[in-house]
């Protein structure tokens, strides 16, 4: 544990990341079956107790469903993967391929996502690409149901379809489900082999390398293979917040953290509630939520209870759900703006108008969200700015006081409110206003 990682690789237990607030580790967890993401309650307080010791006491859970520890030191991480190690918590390595927190147990899925994915591990390390491929290069196994993974961005995605003859795999790349490139929809086999293929392409393009990097006729040729017409796909997914249904009568319940962070205590007393209902396992989810399985049907409104006045997120409509903030000033000494209290403080006030994406960055790089948002307010030298249909590398198109961003923030929500049609989203309602008025409301004074 003497290496640090650079930025922009995985921060796993064995090369931790420099970071604003100290080194940072994360963790994917397999110990509740093959790609869960699952820990027994148990588990995951001594995994709290562990990160409280070691880092600042602040855990999170990513939009791509790892776990964070923050705030450590050289000597504490080793500390703290030691601990890891001893309490047998089995991490991901290698290649990520990953799928839904409830993949094999959704009734809802088109076809378990899990024996395909481990089919690619296999196939990975045997045309010896593990160590070929950059830290950041990852596969998604999709295999439909109420939570898919069509938010999280990928090299190359699988994403199981229905047709009367049996399962087909839709394979795409370079993106989330709204950006990514279609390549072909193959049979179970063929499915596999392209993906093994784009993987081995990206390879020799080297370790910085990742599909979007690939050349058109590179994607001709993959799209090429025993390509089958693409059948229809199912609906929209569910935010993994609130009440699942499985198998007969059972349930798993889903928790969010606030902006995927919550103080480590406020985990364990969760976990220990948990415990005490019967929870037999804790899944991270996509999303930055954990799902709760095991607990009597009659147990979940009593956990929801206790998640609620701890401050978790207990309903998908929780505006919260809404924005994405990093930990911002002070906990991070690259954050210039207070950017949790900004977030808070339009979560409480303007919640009813907030059906778009809002990213709250402290500064410029934009962890919370790498994306384009609708609206990003942005910490830099000249206070808070506010940026429009851009990422927060983009230059702002106006600016105010940072303390001052969140009462910015309402100007603007005061002319959507006053200036959207009857029926208009409040995220059409953005884009027919433009850049610059939206700007002038949110430096007005």
């Amino acid at each position: 544990m003497n290496a640090f990682s650079r930025r922009g690789a995985c921060p796993a237990l064995s090369a931790p990341m420099q970071t604003g607030d100290g080194l940072l580790v994360r963790l994917n967890p397999v110990a509740g079956g093959p790609s869960s993401g699952g820990l027994s309650p148990k588990l995951l307080i001594a995994l709290a107790e562990s990160s409280s010791r070691h880092g600042n006491g602040i855990m999170e859970v990513t939009a791509r469903g790892s776990l964070q520890i923050r705030g450590l030191t050289t000597e504490s991480a080793a500390l703290l993967a030691a601990e890891v190690d001893a309490l047998g918590i089995a991490v991901r390595t290698g290649v990520p391929v990953e799928t839904g927190p409830l993949a094999g147990i959704d009734p809802h899925e088109i076809a378990d996502p899990r024996p395909m994915a481990e089919r690619i591990r296999v196939a990975v390390e045997e045309a010896g690409l593990a160590t070929r491929l950059g830290p950041k290069v990852s596969v998604i196994v999709d295999g439909g149901g109420q939570l898919t993974l069509d938010g999280v961005t990928a090299d190359v995605r699988l994403k199981a379809v229905g047709v009367s003859a049996g399962t087909l795999w839709a394979i795409s790349v370079a993106g989330d489900r709204q950006s990514e490139k279609r390549l072909a929809t193959a049979g179970e086999g063929a499915a596999r082999d392209i993906a093994v293929a784009a993987l081995r392409m990206v390879a020799e393009k080297g370790p910085d390398a990742h599909t979007r990097d690939l050349s058109e006729r590179q994607l001709a040729s993959l799209a090429g293979w025993h390509s089958t017409a693409p059948p229809s796909e199912g609906g929209a997914s569910r935010k993994p917040i609130g009440l699942f249904s499985l198998a007969g009568d059972i349930f798993t319940f889903g928790i969010g953290l606030p902006y995927g962070s919550m103080p480590a205590d406020k985990i364990i007393s969760l976990a220990q509630k948990a415990l005490a209902l019967g929870t037999s396992e804790i899944r991270l989810a996509p999303g930055r939520a954990l799902l709760f399985l095991g607990q009597p049907a009659e147990a979940n409104q009593s956990l929801q209870d206790t998640a609620a006045t701890l401050g978790f997120v207990t309903s998908p409509t929780d505006p919260r759900t809404r924005i994405a903030a990093c930990p911002g000033a002070p906990a991070c000494a690259s954050g210039r703006i207070a950017t949790r209290d900004i977030a808070e403080a339009i979560a409480t006030e303007n919640a009813d108008i907030l059906d778009f994406m809002l990213h709250v960055s402290g500064c410029a790089k934009g962890c919370a969200h790498p994306g384009p948002a609708a609206l990003t307010i942005v910490g830099g030298e000249n206070g808070a700015g506010l940026v429009v249909n851009a990422t927060a590398k983009a230059l702002p198109a106006g600016y105010r006081p940072g303390y001052d961003a969140a009462r910015g923030f309402s100007r603007v929500a005061a002319t959507i409110r006053g200036a959207r049609y009857q029926g208009e989203t409040a995220a059409a309602c953005l884009t027919r206003l433009g850049t610059a008025a939206i700007a002038e409301m949110y430096q007005q004074e």
